[in-house]
This record gives C-alpha cells, sequence and structure tokens, in this order.
C-alpha cells in the first residue's frame, strides 16, 4: 500500500486568479507530468477572502521537489508573503480505493 501526504501554501493577502496564472500553469504542468509518470500528485488553488491556499497531495513525503522550488519562486516573483505546512500523510488513503469526494473544480 503506498502513502500520500498533502501539504497547503497559503499566501497573504488573497491574490486574484489573473495574478496566479503562472502557478495554475505550474500545477497543470506537475499534475500532467505525475500521470505521464505514474506518480500521484495533484495541486489545487483554492482563493480564499483572507488568503489564497494551494494545496498539494502527494505520493512522497517530502517538499524538496522541483515542483516546490519552482512554486516558492513564483510567489516570490509575486512579492507576496506566505507560509507552507509540513507534509501530513492522508489518514485512511488505501491505493486502489476509489475516493468517496471527487473535485473537477477549475481552482475559483
Amino acid at each position: 500500500m503506498r502513502s500520500l501526504w498533502a501539504y497547503a501554501y497559503q499566501i497573504v493577502s488573497p491574490q486574484s486568479l489573473k495574478r496566479l496564472g503562472t502557478v495554475r500553469a505550474l500545477l497543470n504542468d506537475e499534475s500532467a507530468a505525475a500521470r505521464g509518470g505514474a506518480r500521484s500528485w495533484g495541486g489545487r488553488l483554492v482563493l480564499g477572502r483572507h488568503a489564497t491556499r494551494i494545496l498539494i497531495v502527494s505520493d512522497t513525503p517530502g517538499r524538496n521537489h522541483s515542483i516546490d522550488r519552482r512554486l516558492e519562486a513564483e510567489i516570490e516573483r509575486l512579492d507576496a508573503a506566505f507560509s507552507v505546512t509540513e507534509p501530513l500523510e492522508v489518514a485512511g488513503y488505501a491505493e486502489g480505493v476509489e475516493w468517496l469526494v471527487t473535485y473537477d473544480g477549475n481552482g475559483r
């Protein structure tokens, strides 16, 4: 059984979807690369009233991946203050078992 790990970036203050175009492209590109490489990885933008969050789920526990460095570089380029959590194992996940919740949104 393979574990999944989740972590999040929080950007304060909230950012517009237009301003986060490069971040969205990075998330989409990494998702496509993961599918092509038989890895589990997903990233979602959550635009809130008080902060913008980037939620990441991955099959590796660390944050020392090139996508993390690229995301952080882009957020810094936007001159936005941010924090990031440490990865936590997703409880109750078992490979091969369908998730009860799915998301087909566009990050809005």
